[in-house]
């Protein structure tokens, strides 16, 4: 059996507890721990990389845009560390649907943070470190609730193109009878789904979803996680006129709501995650 250490940024809170409830967590990652504590496996959270912490193996989930250097350095001395090669999820890096000024397209598009989630996960770790006195993780960082649509990239103004913490990106939902589509590839490992959400609103969002179906996987979008480096995340992305586009990518997934149809099996990422940790071992 293996003792796993799931390494967090030092503010951030994998478990939660509010009033008298048990600790909780938002994230997919503890779903996934929980069914390997059911097989007799152990873990623990290293909140920070300043510790003496040991394992037979470890999960780099840091809720963060970009991953300090320091946080990557702990995860190698574990025999093995999930996701030790994605340190940066910014915008820039990861879409495939970047629109720069006369560069051709001239459809519609949607201006979005650089930063993962528009910031929030910053935000949030900030806010953290600022209760606790100590100085803020990303001072830098700007929080953008909302993704202004235009119908067309001529419609965006100069400065929006020249902000570096902007991304101007096609607006490229699928347009279904019932509404707009936007798939998205959950994988662990050698393990993966993939999916469609169906939702009213354009901007496919979580709460407006009310259709979940099965779809397969591009095999560019294959490669594409191969050159990004990861084991175990979230890819939302579309496929227009037969080609796909990454729009984001995701290392610290939440829990995709049951009631959204099919969705990924627990259990089997579990199992993907344990034949990694003893690939690592033999």
């Amino acid at each position: 059996m293996a003792h796993i250490v799931v390494i967090t940024h030092e503010h951030d809170r994998l478990l939660e507890r509010k009033l008298f409830r048990r600790a909780e967590s938002s994230y997919m990652v503890h779903a996934i721990l929980a069914d390997l504590r059911r097989r007799g496996h152990s873990w623990t959270i290293s909140q920070g990389f300043s510790t003496s912490l040991k394992g037979d193996a470890a999960i780099l989930h840091v809720d963060a845009t970009r991953v300090d250097p320091a946080y990557a350095e702990y995860g190698r001395t574990f025999p093995f560390c999930l996701n030790i090669g994605v340190s940066d999820i910014s915008k820039p890096r990861v879409s495939t649907a970047r629109v720069a000024p006369h560069d051709g397209w001239d459809g519609p598009v949607i201006v979005k943070s650089i930063l993962n989630c528009g910031g929030l996960p910053e935000s949030r770790l900030n806010r953290r470190a600022q209760k606790e006195g100590r100085p803020l993780p990303f001072p830098e960082a700007k929080v953008m609730n909302e993704y202004p649509v235009f119908e067309r990239a001529s419609e965006v103004a100069p400065d929006i193109f020249d902000d570096p913490d902007l991304l101007v990106e096609r607006f490229l939902p699928e347009i279904e009878p019932d509404g707009f589509a936007l798939r998205y590839w959950l994988f662990c490992g050698d393990y993966d789904f993939c999916g469609r959400f169906v939702s009213h609103d354009p901007i496919v969002k979580g709460a407006g979803v009310f259709r979940s179906e099965p779809c397969p996987i591009p095999d560019d979008l294959r490669q594409r996680r191969k050159e990004l480096g990861f084991d175990y995340g979230k890819f939302d992305f579309a496929v227009h006129d037969g080609k796909t586009y990454l729009m984001d990518a995701n290392k610290t997934p939440g829990r995709v709501p049951q009631d959204a149809g099919e969705v990924a099996s627990m259990p089997r990422m579990a199992d993907a995650l344990e034949r990694m940790i003893r690939s690592a071992a033999s």
